[in-house]
């Protein structure tokens, strides 16, 4: 193992917060693999680039020489976790949990190391308890204490209903630290109240208290919401190479750093080098270039990612899309924009008609692909490269 200093220096990076920090030196100075948890609700069956902030922050543990646990939340996935909700998830059925659960397997040895990762289930523990233990479990805790949560709090305070189920979810997020005896947990920031009942639990179960470390929320392609396929703003890491290029290219050179940061495996000193290059004059587009190769290269291999750069650049550059394109913001009511609005909202065209026109004529392409759909909505969250005829181009996002 590296020093203590070196491996802090690490585990931070992109962190938004670690309790405690003293906790974890005192850890690491004891010279042992620490247990790392992270653990994920299979709510979904695809796996996307938000999801892999926390998946790379545990490869980065095991590069360390520590044990990951990876959890799958198969238990939990069933109660269904209302966490950055202003309602009630609604919960999964055994069925969608089992298939979901096998996806994610399959998906996350992409990322991590399938000989130093041990993947767990909470339904191995909490399936075995009893009403009775449950009972205990809960007296562990205070209501007072759970509506200090900020999504209960609000839902309280707005006279909307929480079901009692709800407060079992953290309760038993909590558990599962107790029982695969947690080190550090690792977690988005929405989580942070729950990580932190799974130090209370540990205390009252007489261990030593986790270390709770949290993970920013990794916005999506618009750059302000978070990454999530109900928006639209998503890269699937099961994504077809050419389309994870196209999306990572059509972020803005500003968020382009967010990703480098919270993605990327290379070191911040050379992050920080390629920021020094683009101030001096380097084109984004061509550090751009840079996080896309690695980023495929990780999901399917270099020689896709490879192709899909020259893919890319055979159908957007060799001086056909400027360097100084245009970004505009537009926003949208209902959740949708018509193609025509879109497209004359960011000066594209002089009106509606004209754009109307121009779809029919063939002269319209969205991400350098014609499009001629004219009573295409747009929905709020995308980015993409619009063009119409030879020389107009913006890109543009919904927010």
């Amino acid at each position: 193992m590296i020093g203590v200093e070196e491996q802090l220096e690490l585990i931070k990076r992109g962190a938004d917060e670690v309790l405690r920090e003293e906790e974890l030196v005192t850890h690491l100075k004891e010279g042992r693999p620490l247990r790392i948890k992270a653990g994920f609700d299979p709510t979904a069956p695809d796996l996307h680039l938000g999801h892999t902030v926390l998946i790379n922050k545990l490869r980065q543990f095991q590069d360390l020489g520590h044990e990951v646990m990876f959890l799958i939340g198969d238990f939990t996935g069933m109660i269904g976790d209302p966490t950055g909700k202003n309602v009630t998830r609604k919960p999964l059925t055994r069925g969608e949990v089992i298939e979901n659960a096998r996806t994610y397997e399959q998906q996350i040895y992409k990322i991590l190391d399938p000989e130093k990762t041990l993947v767990m289930f909470n339904s191995s523990w909490m399936g075995a308890m009893s009403a009775a233990d449950l009972i205990q479990l809960a007296a562990k805790h205070t209501v007072a204490r759970m509506l200090e949560r900020d999504d209960f709090n609000k839902r309280y305070n707005g006279g909307q209903p929480i079901a009692i189920h709800e407060f079992i979810y953290p309760l038993v997020q909590g558990y599962d630290s107790v029982a695969m005896k947690a080190d550090v947990e690792i977690g988005g920031t929405d989580q942070k109240f729950n990580l932190l009942v799974g130090r209370q639990l540990q205390e009252a179960h007489g261990q030593k208290p986790q270390v709770v470390l949290t993970m920013p929320i990794l916005e999506g392609l618009d750059g302000v919401q978070k990454m999530s396929k109900s928006l639209n703003n998503y890269i699937g890491i099961a994504d077809a190479p050419d389309d994870m290029f196209g999306k990572i290219m059509s972020i803005s050179d500003e968020l382009m750093w967010r990703y480098f940061e919270l993605l990327s495996f290379r070191p911040m000193a050379e992050i920080g080098t390629l920021k020094r290059q683009v101030a001096e004059g380097l084109n984004p587009r061509d550090v751009k270039f840079q996080l896309a190769e690695e980023i495929i290269g990780r999901f399917h291999d270099r020689a896709a990612a490879q192709q899909a750069q020259a893919s890319f650049i055979a159908r957007f550059q060799k001086g056909v899309i400027p360097d100084d394109m245009p970004e505009v913001e537009l926003s949208a009511s209902g959740g949708k924009l018509a193609i025509a609005n879109l497209l004359k909202g960011a000066g594209l065209t002089a009106s509606t008609s004209e754009a109307m026109r121009m779809i029919k004529q063939g002269a319209v392409k969205i991400d350098g692909e014609k499009m001629g759909d004219k009573g295409l909505e747009v929905p709020v969250g995308n980015t993409a490269v619009y063009q119409v005829g030879k020389r107009r181009f913006a890109r543009v996002s919904l927010v």
